[in-house]
């Protein structure tokens, strides 16, 4: 499927705007018109992404956020996960996105920006459970979630990260688009919806950078929860501006050049970016996987002790040596610093030789054989490897030890990479190790077996139900 309707002119004679065609396209998807492949992708990563969710049930700003929902929500049909309480759709993208989120553990893609698309199923889910819809649609909204958050990193050079905001930018623009089609609303509607959301909502870069707050893993389910809302208002005919990319004011006369628009209408349906994005194999900002990864095989590969290692020297991004490696790094007393702390990352790596959620406690946060290895971490900027991010995201590691040794490694992309996937089996180990404390072993087998056979899935709904803590 590469076309649908095409898109009405904004005004007679004139080129329709780029979130007119965007609009379109997205009202007309359906789930006949989504190949095999980008269905699997999407329960593989729909059950990725509940499996983070239910371990982001069990984390503190999770509690806190619950708390204020739990005061502040309406009643209505959309599912929260972990508690099952049923509230406005609104208020549970919010609570399931910040749970999906928070421990930094879901899906990632990266070109000229980087993003978390999954951030948006929960627009999806909510909106599915208000239309009172089945596990075919939700696909759809799964994969057109994807599809157009994964066209907007492309279309910016730099990418908006670069000019110093948050990607979070990108799923205002994204969610209304979900949400919308869930509601099955025609082009325009969406379209309005778009323009209520984004003219709305722009995330500050602060948000990543220096010491970071419960806010970093925030404004992604902001963002999510905007584009509801925008939608219910569309659905009641509220309007908002139409060129919100592409006009005057809108994103890319604010943001500055250069952009590719054509990226984001090109070949719509001619391929399925789902089937392009990674997922997490560690819980941390995406561009330590590789670090992480080089790291643990040499210290498994060679049988080193943290006593044995006197330095760590990391060549990576230019980010990977300014953002996650500035000084505050050295010092993480908070989860959401220590998961963007290159330095603490490999310092876990090499105290503990595993960096999973357990790594993230306040007591391993502070542990002293952690911090010890902290010290020895060295990270530069290298030129060369910036030269050919983002196609690579490569690094070169070489670990010196106490008696004179020397170990090196280059690696070009982590576990998790679509040119590295985690294997089905790892996603249910995944799922597994993060529900294990909350659901038991049947409530688990019965949430995973009902993902793999989410187009049979004859109500959202009681999808949901399945993924009530235990």
């Amino acid at each position: 499927m590469s076309t649908t309707t095409a898109p009405a002119q904004t005004r007679a004679g004139t080129k329709p705007t780029i979130t007119a065609t965007m609009s379109q396209w997205a009202a007309g998807v359906r789930f006949d018109h989504i190949p095999p492949d980008a269905i699997y992708q999407a329960k593989r990563f729909l059950l990725d992404s509940i499996g983070c969710a239910l371990g982001g049930y069990q984390q503190h700003d999770v509690v806190i956020a619950l708390e204020v929902l739990n005061e502040i929500a309406g009643a209505g049909k959309a599912t929260v996960i972990g508690s099952g309480a049923q509230m406005d759709a609104v208020s549970a993208s919010l609570a399931n996105a910040l749970m999906i989120r928070c421990m930094d553990y879901n899906d990632i893609y990266w070109k000229q920006d980087p993003s978390h698309p999954s951030d948006i199923f929960p627009a999806a889910i909510a909106c599915c459970e208000r239309a009172g819809s089945d596990g075919r649609e939700l696909i759809v909204g799964l994969v057109l979630g994807h599809e157009f958050e994964m066209r907007l990193c492309e279309a910016a050079f730099p990418g908006i990260r670069e000019r110093g905001w948050h990607h979070a930018t990108l799923t205002a623009f994204v969610s209304p688009i979900v949400a919308g089609r869930m509601l099955h609303f025609a082009g325009e509607q969406i379209q309005h919806a778009i323009g209520i959301s984004a003219s709305a909502r722009c995330t500050l870069g602060a948000v990543t950078a220096g010491k970071l707050t419960m806010m970093k893993n925030t404004v992604d389910p902001l963002a999510t929860q905007s584009g509801v809302l925008a939608a219910l208002m569309a659905e009641k005919g509220y309007t908002g501006p139409e060129h919100v990319i592409d006009g005057k004011e809108g994103l890319t006369h604010c943001f500055g050049p250069e952009w590719k628009l054509d990226l984001l209408t090109d070949g719509l349906g001619d391929s399925w970016r789902i089937t392009q994005c990674g997922m997490k194999a560690f819980p941390t900002e995406a561009l330590t996987h590789t670090p992480i990864s080089a790291v643990l095989a040499l210290v498994k590969d060679n049988d080193l002790q943290p006593h044995q290692i006197a330095k760590v020297h990391i060549r990576t991004t230019a980010r990977g040596a300014d953002i996650l490696s500035d000084p505050s790094k050295y010092d993480p007393r908070t989860k959401e610093t220590a998961d963007h702390s290159l330095p603490y990352v490999i310092a876990a790596a090499i105290a503990e030789r595993q960096v999973t959620p357990l790594q993230f406690t306040p007591a391993k946060i502070m542990d002293p054989v952690i911090r010890e290895q902290l010290r020895k971490v060295q990270v530069v900027a290298d030129p060369d490897i910036e030269k050919v991010f983002p196609a690579l995201q490569r690094v070169i590691v070489r670990i010196h030890t106490v008696d004179g040794r020397e170990f090196s490694t280059q690696l070009d992309y982590p576990k998790g990479d679509p040119r590295n996937p985690l294997t089905d089996k790892e996603i249910e180990e995944k799922f597994e190790a993060l529900a294990e404390p909350v659901m038991s072993r049947e409530a688990r087998r019965r949430a995973i077996d009902a993902i793999w056979n989410l187009e049979k899935q004859a109500s959202v709904t009681e999808l949901m139900r399945l993924f009530r803590v235990t």
